[in-house]
């Protein structure tokens, strides 16, 4: 007896949908967790992970923070770069932080804790912060000396030209002292909370100030990479912490360059990206070479 065309129509769809969950939905995930458990692989697949005395201590492909119970980062210990995924290089929340070079102005809430800083800012305080923990020039170009972004709201007579007649330091809130006393002969008073002043009609005006060029903290101190999971920090980063990280194991800072340069990798395929030092690894190397006394 012939089934009705409809029924015949389910039936045939039915069994594609059988077939292609047995093949698609269980042997092809099989065969890969199978290939992932021959010798050479197996540790790949379980994500690359680093053991010290069978104890996992981290991975090889995601980078981590090197810091105590509280939150600040060890002396002892090479730090990583700034990681935006989650709460700092959370594999489950890989991202950036999508501002770009026009973020530059904070939002300045009545309660410092809800206010949140521009991307100017956010670099300005990390390379402060970087620059008072190795010891180096921390400044950097439109920067405050107090690690804000360095950006006046300029008001004038007729709006784009004409004489200024109001100057606010938008991202150092009252009762900060701005950074600058006058512009153009226009003394720069303090921003209020709450208040945009690019609606009232102020005029965005990043200063440079007198920071060096070519600052002493290294860009990948103070921005996070792409996915916020890198391991790597640039060699220049990792040769203004040697410094302290010596100090801090009472060894010799030839020594810990030594295991630097020894931990450094070179471009991806000879010309891609820079060269790269792997911070777990190199920490790793240190406590082996100089463990805390």
């Amino acid at each position: 007896m012939r089934l009705p065309s409809w029924l015949a129509q389910h039936l045939a769809a039915l069994r594609a949908v059988l077939v292609l969950t047995v093949l698609l939905g269980l042997a092809y995930p099989l065969a890969l967790v199978g290939v992932g458990r021959l010798p050479g692989f197996d540790g790949k697949a379980d994500g690359s992970l680093v053991t010290v005395d069978g104890r996992t201590v981290g991975s090889a492909l995601i980078g981590q923070s090197f810091t105590d119970a509280e939150g600040n980062p060890i002396p002892r210990y090479f730090q990583s770069r700034p990681s935006a995924a989650g709460d700092g290089y959370d594999p489950t929340a890989t991202a950036a932080s999508n501002l770009g070079p026009e973020s530059v102005v904070d939002t300045l809430a009545a309660d410092p804790a809800d206010s949140t800083p521009s991307l100017l800012t956010q670099v300005c305080a990390r390379s402060r912060a970087v620059g008072v923990w190795n010891g180096v020039d921390g400044r950097r170009p439109y920067c405050t000396p107090d690690g804000v972004g360095a950006v006046l709201a300029v008001f004038r007579a007729d709006g784009l030209t004409g004489p200024v007649t109001r100057v606010v330091s938008v991202n150092q809130a009252a009762p900060a002292t701005p950074f600058v006393a006058t512009w153009a002969g226009v003394p720069v008073e303090p921003a209020r909370p709450g208040r945009d002043y690019v609606a009232e009609g102020g005029v965005i005006t990043p200063v440079r100030g007198d920071a060096p060029a070519e600052p002493a903290v290294p860009a990948d101190a103070v921005t996070a990479s792409g996915s916020g999971l890198d391991p790597h920090i640039s060699p220049a980063y990792a040769e203004i912490q040697v410094a302290r990280v010596a100090r801090e194991r009472d060894a010799d800072p030839t020594a810990v360059r030594r295991l630097v340069a020894e931990h450094t990798t070179g471009r991806a395929l000879g010309f891609m990206g820079g060269p790269g030092v792997h911070v777990l690894e190199l920490n790793l190397a240190l406590d082996e070479a100089f463990p805390a006394s």
